[in-house]
């Protein structure tokens, strides 16, 4: 266990990837699920008619993600938040949307039956802690272009022992320190959870534009030093009580994002209407003239 703890952290704090600015929200609003696989077909179909009523009707803003390496059938769904009273104003926008696009009665039945393709669910509030994150976007722009271009994203949940977050942010601090130093280092992003877990858990995250993405990057002895790869080694045998990763690829077809995001790569976002807009007629642009009919040749 100890090894496996070890491993993932010094994976997470060398590989992981960033937050997002404070324009994007503090907090991020997380529902994972598992679907029965006899029920994966219906699941994504209902998640779909979801999407495209949020999309026409002004609902919530989301990314969704699979499993790639992890257990298996699971679905993350992560929606930026500002605050807690947001929560309550996307929750009714929403309901409204749906029952836009559906009627409420359709729209309740339509959840119930998400509901009987889930093995479990799970809801989680997490606050971006931006002062443990290593290079993070500075603005809307860079944050929508980091985004946009991820297409795999790991993620790893580190355990804390109780009485031990200090020694941990304190150790994560450091790092970040390191990390922005060097100039091959990824971007990072930490999280930590505040409502729906139990103890102090703190997520590392890392997005890449491919799988290819996560060779050759530094190795966390070369961040940190000789001296700060020790210290790493025993702050995370003193603090850290377990850890877990999973590597997951973004479903943009069960994805809402944001229009800026959307704008980065709408090919592999808005796949459907990219095509659909491709294959509309052009406008004649040919001169008067030359559409009319060609004079007839004197007879011989």
């Amino acid at each position: 266990m100890l090894k496996r703890a070890i491993w993932a952290l010094g994976v997470a704090v060398c590989l992981a990837a960033p937050v997002a600015v404070h324009a994007q929200g503090e907090y991020l609003d997380v529902y994972t699920v598992k679907v029965k696989p006899e029920k994966i077909a219906d699941f994504q179909a209902l998640t779909k008619k979801w999407v495209d009523a949020n999309r026409r009707f002004n609902g919530d803003h989301w990314l969704t993600t699979e499993t790639l390496y992890g257990e298996g059938d699971v679905y993350a769904f992560v929606s930026p938040r500002q605050d807690y009273a947001e929560i309550d104003k996307v929750n009714n926008a929403v309901m409204q949307a749906a029952n836009k696009a559906f009627g409420k009665e359709a729209a309740e039945k339509m959840m119930r039956d998400f509901e009987n393709c889930l093995v479990w669910s799970r809801s989680e509030l997490r606050h971006r802690r931006a002062d443990l994150s290593r290079k993070p976007p500075t603005d809307m722009d860079s944050y929508a272009k980091l985004i946009g271009e991820s297409r795999v994203v790991r993620t790893t949940a580190v355990h804390v022992r109780p009485g031990r977050a200090s020694d941990f942010e304190a150790f994560m601090k450091e790092a970040k320190e390191a990390g922005e130093k060097a100039a091959n280092a990824q971007p990072l992003l930490v999280s930590q959870a505040v409502e729906g877990t139990k103890g102090t858990t703190f997520y590392i995250t890392s997005l890449r534009s491919s799988l290819g993405g996560f060779d050759k990057n530094p190795t966390l002895r070369e961040i940190l030093g000789e001296e700060g790869y020790k210290k790493f080694l025993q702050v995370n045998a003193d603090s850290v009580e377990s850890s877990e990763s999973a590597l997951n690829r973004f479903s943009p077809e069960l994805s809402n994002p944001a229009e800026e995001i959307v704008k980065v790569a709408a090919d592999f976002w808005r796949p459907k209407a990219v095509m659909a807009a491709a294959s509309k007629p052009k406008a004649a642009t040919a001169k008067t003239s030359e559409l009319k009919p060609a004079a007839e040749k004197p007879k011989q």
